[in-house]
């Protein structure tokens, strides 16, 4: 069908027709020349059957086109599968980050907690620790005063006996002792 349209429009050119005056069906008219030149090259094409390999070359070729855009295609899923797998690791990266940080955060609260306890603890020894050694520096004083008191007594009784007692009143009292001591020993 091609061919005889091709055929058609070249002989229906009458303009090439006036090439010159001599008729068109000869050799001697150039016009006539190419196109037989012309037809000779298409019947060449069609007999080597070069339509059909350019237009299986084109088919290879959109073969191709295709292959490669259906690898695209598949390319474009695991991408986007990945994507998604990627972004759930990350969701759930978050979340792990986000209960880490909560258990530290508790993690400190209780040991926050449990310092104030034990500074509680420390400071309730302390105190008491304190109050001991109030007490026993307290005890320690009140018998200091008392053991001076006592040898000042001591003294003052000495010092007061001394000048109150004669000889014959002192071995009375020796006499008295000696007395008391021997009921006590037997």
């Amino acid at each position: 069908m091609r061919l005889m349209l091709t055929s058609l429009f070249v002989l229906a050119a009458s303009p090439a027709l006036a090439a010159g005056d001599k008729p068109f069906f000869s050799l001697a008219n150039t016009d006539f020349v190419v196109t037989i030149a012309f037809l000779i090259f298409i019947g060449i094409l069609l007999y080597f059957k070069v339509p059909g390999l350019v237009g299986g070359m084109l088919d290879k070729r959109a073969d191709n086109i295709k292959a490669e855009l259906d690898e695209a295609k598949a390319l474009r899923e695991e991408a986007q599968a990945l994507l998604a797998s990627y972004e759930r690791k990350q969701k759930e990266v978050q979340e792990q980050a986000a209960r880490i940080v909560s258990a530290a955060k508790e993690e400190a609260t209780n040991a926050a907690a449990s310092a104030k306890e034990d500074i509680a603890k420390s400071i309730t020894r302390r105190l008491a620790a304190a109050e001991e050694q109030i007490q026993s520096a307290q005890a320690s004083a009140v018998k200091e005063v008392r053991d001076q008191a006592v040898n000042v007594a001591v003294a003052v009784a000495k010092d007061v006996m001394a000048k109150q007692m004669d000889a014959k009143a002192a071995g009375a009292l020796i006499d008295d002792a000696i007395g008391t001591v021997a009921e006590k020993l037997h």
